[in-house]
């Protein structure tokens, strides 16, 4: 959206008090996300009286309410739904007016749905030397606490020559990390033809020159077999980092989740990581409080918390999301208890994290630096090449002057609950 309007000769300015059209791309995923959406909306508003002559709701939020929104926020001017985003064209193309542009445009994703490609004008917004490259547009999955196939649409693949030819394109223009991104990631290609695999998209990246890390997110455990398992122990940009979104390891939970696997599956998986791909990072995400957890599957997620020691782990308390199935499931647990839950997880999680870190004192690791640390001015943040970008721990680099995008190696001299100390060595 952001290089659709700078193709039309719209300016990105830091300050939205400064604004002539704002843009506000929400997140319908889960309560929390569903409320900052519309704080920032209402905030943003307020500038609409001033010098701001255009509000515009974009993404999963207008998706899933656009009559309620168009009724509840009359300053905003349009709504452009999750397969709308290029309409945004229209709406700021100097030669048309933007009043016979329909307020609410919400068509219905992935029927035809759109997948951008890199014929679409790409800016990076801030630092150019980490890029998000998607590989795919929707989801083919029904778990039954996710709201995503409706707000997106099914799966949606990008074909290889189309994201290498992006990847080039952003290489060009300073990336050295991309990180690759979709709502299920192992699925890319199973609806093109002839089926490629994850694992030969891996390998075309690999071989572009200015390309230094390639990092993946969002791996669906029952899909991450040995062709994928193989790259990443054999390719020398794709990082030794995954990030597995298992959610649950009790069987009975798992399958109220309709998630397709057994805790089992997931002890096989991540041992087949650790075995093949030695000193990998790994990140997991768990759910606590679904329905029908018993505090006896609780305390066997508190088990493989302590079992697995994932190097990063997020915890979600369960959200109950209209028009999910698991919103109407039986057995449901108490929100404060699935809090509670959540809490202690995280909690056990921080004294293998910190125990983990400790072990890297005195290492020497590679870093990218990201740019000045929000501990300090005089400080600068990095990360190793098993941390992602905005989830996980960072690496903070004291006696630098290295600038945003350079590579450089630091050795470990301290380290907390999650981030780390260095210095250049």
């Amino acid at each position: 959206m952001v290089g659709l309007a700078q193709s039309l000769g719209h300016v990105l300015v830091a300050d939205p008090a400064d604004a002539e059209v704002i843009v506000v791309n929400t997140c319908g995923f889960i309560l929390r996300a569903k409320e900052e959406s519309i704080d920032t909306i209402l905030e943003l508003a307020l500038h609409r009286r001033r010098r701001c002559r255009m509000l515009v709701v974009a993404g999963c939020l207008a998706q899933r309410y656009p009559e309620e929104l168009a009724r509840e926020l009359p300053e905003v001017d349009h709504f452009l739904g999750t397969a709308d985003l290029p309409r945004l064209q229209e709406i700021l193309a100097p030669a048309r007016d933007p009043r016979h542009m329909p307020r609410i445009a919400v068509g219905q994703p992935g029927f035809p749905g759109i997948t951008v490609e890199e014929a679409y004008p790409r800016a990076l917004v801030g630092p150019t030397h980490m890029a998000y490259l998607k590989i795919a547009e929707g989801c083919d999955r029904s778990c039954a606490f996710c709201i995503i196939p409706h707000l997106r649409g099914p799966q949606r693949s990008r074909s290889l020559e189309s994201l290498v030819a992006e990847a080039e394109q952003l290489c060009a223009a300073g990336a050295r990390e991309l990180v690759l991104v979709a709502q299920d990631t192992t699925a890319w290609g199973r609806d093109l033809r002839g089926q490629p695999h994850l694992a030969e998209l891996l390998e075309a990246l690999d071989t572009l020159p200015r390309l230094r890390w390639i990092r993946l997110l969002y791996a669906y455990p029952s899909a991450v077999g040995r062709r994928l398992i193989d790259a990443l122990a054999r390719l020398p940009r794709v990082v030794p980092y995954l990030d597995l979104p298992f959610q649950h390891v009790d069987d009975r939970v798992l399958r109220r989740m309709r998630r397709g696997y057994t805790g089992d599956r997931v002890r096989r998986v991540i041992d087949g990581l650790r075995r093949a791909v030695p000193g990998i990072f790994l990140r997991g995400t768990i759910i606590a409080g679904h329905p029908g957890e018993t505090a006896g599957a609780h305390r066997a997620l508190l088990d493989f918390v302590a079992e697995a020691e994932l190097e990063h782990l997020g915890v979600f308390a369960f959200s109950p999301e209209e028009g999910t199935r698991a919103a109407s499931e039986p057995d449901p647990v108490p929100a404060p208890l699935a809090e509670e839950r959540a809490a202690e997880l995280m909690e056990r999680q921080r004294a293998i994290s910190r125990r983990k870190l400790a072990r890297l004192r005195g290492a020497e690791l590679e870093v990218l630096v990201d740019g000045p640390s929000e501990e300090s001015e005089l400080l600068l943040a990095a990360r190793h090449a098993g941390q992602a970008p905005e989830v996980d721990g960072v690496v903070i680099l004291k006696d630098s002057a290295a600038r945003a995008g350079e590579l450089l190696h630091a050795r470990v001299t301290d380290s907390a609950d999650y981030d780390l100390v260095a210095a250049p060595v």
